[in-house]
């Protein structure tokens, strides 16, 4: 089967290239089977009715409209992990940073050379303690987040000699398993505040993640040090300009620069550059591609962000039969009844749901005619049927 795949950013080459043959890809694709994204904004895209996946070239996919692409049967995929060593290394940059004073000390150096007959040399040496600022090693700080990148901050910080206390009520047991020991768990994010001299933020932005940092919060704030590369919207921007001026947060290091963040006092806007790296935009283009080609091809799902994970492996049957359809009762007895009528045998099944939704995976050693996908469409909750050969 050939499959047509609509880029809408600027894809790293090295992902493209693992495209099969029955792949066409291009910036101007008509009725695509599936896109390609980074940052372009789909939520005012009318999305083709032939989509069947979006795969997002990194983490965050508050930029795709999930609940309309669940809705219409699209499997969303995000690239989590493919960009973590990248964000890592300058979360490192953005701790430094935020205690050292460097970007204000560079600054404060180049206005001296405008001064005629000036000793540079000594004039350093007077004015460097304005500059001074407080070493890592032995510090205490909070990861809020413990997913991929979570995990490699609270990792590196230990290894930089710091106290490391991290909180994630969802902590998955392969994030668990990278942890290093020496990570203490913190009980609330409340604890962080109140007690940690940094904290940085790795969590998703969602509608209960939205101002994660906000006015209650920071009243446990005393003198810390804020870092976040994630998203924009888990901070209260007004909230942390009213702890910024009054000392409850020292620094506050922003991967997410906006007009309000801008007027921020001892605040640093990073051009979002978390995952600016060669490296980076090059693991997420190759995870979204085999996520993509692995669902397009055999209908399994790695990554998604709307639809539950599932993977039968490749296709050893007559025909595979994949259902997205909403988390409601019955479904099974519907699908397999109709199978049954005519005389379809099933030889592998697999289903699962994700909140609203689920997936379901048939493998069947029968001819699977066009009018037994016509009858599974006629199921109420069904959202996309695919017949795989």
């Amino acid at each position: 089967m050939n499959y047509k795949v609509l880029t809408l950013n600027k894809i790293s080459k090295k992902g493209l290239k693992l495209l099969p043959d029955n792949f066409t890809v291009g910036t101007d694709i008509e009725d695509p089977d599936a896109i390609l994204v980074r940052s372009a904004n789909l939520h005012d895209m009318d999305i083709p009715k032939t989509v069947k996946f979006i795969g997002r070239a990194g983490a965050g996919v508050n930029n795709i409209p999930i609940d309309r692409c669940s809705e219409q049967g699209i499997v969303v995929c995000n690239t989590p992990g493919a960009n973590a060593n990248a964000v890592k290394e300058l979360v490192v940059a953005g701790l430094l940073l935020s205690s050292r004073k460097v970007p204000e000390g560079i600054e404060w150096v180049k206005g001296l050379k405008d001064q005629d007959g000036l000793d540079v040399a000594k004039a350093v040496e007077k004015g460097k303690s304005q500059f001074a600022g407080p070493e890592l090693a032995g510090k205490k700080i909070g990861i809020i987040g413990l997913g991929a990148i979570g995990v490699l901050v609270a990792n590196m910080a230990v290894d930089l000699g710091m106290r490391v206390y991290g909180y994630d009520p969802y902590l998955s047991i392969e994030n668990a398993w990278g942890l290093s020991r020496k990570v203490k768990r913190a009980k609330s994010v409340e604890g962080i505040m109140k007690n940690c001299d940094y904290v940085t933020l790795h969590l998703p932005y969602t509608d209960d993640t939205k101002n994660t940092i906000n006015e209650e919060l920071l009243q446990e704030a005393d003198g810390i040090r804020v870092l976040n590369f994630a998203r924009g919207g888990l901070v209260d921007n007004q909230a942390m300009k009213k702890a910024l001026e009054d000392g409850r947060v020292a620094a506050y290091i922003t991967d997410f620069p906006s007009e309000e963040t801008l007027d921020l006092p001892n605040t640093i806007n990073i051009p979002h550059l978390g995952a600016s790296t060669p490296e980076s935009e090059e693991n997420c283009a190759v995870m979204a591609v085999n996520e993509l080609v692995s669902y397009l091809d055999e209908g399994n799902i790695i990554h998604s962000v709307n639809y539950p994970d599932m993977d039968l492996g490749p296709m050893d049957s007559t025909g595979r039969i994949t259902i997205c359809h909403h988390n409601v009762p019955n479904m099974i007895a519907q699908v397999t009844a109709i199978l049954a009528k005519d005389e379809i045998n099933i030889a592998n099944m697999a289903n699962r749901n994700r909140g609203n939704y689920a997936y379901t995976m048939i493998d069947v050693d029968s001819p699977i005619t066009q009018q037994v996908k016509a009858d599974l469409y006629k199921i109420k909750g069904v959202t996309r049927v695919r017949i795989l050969k």
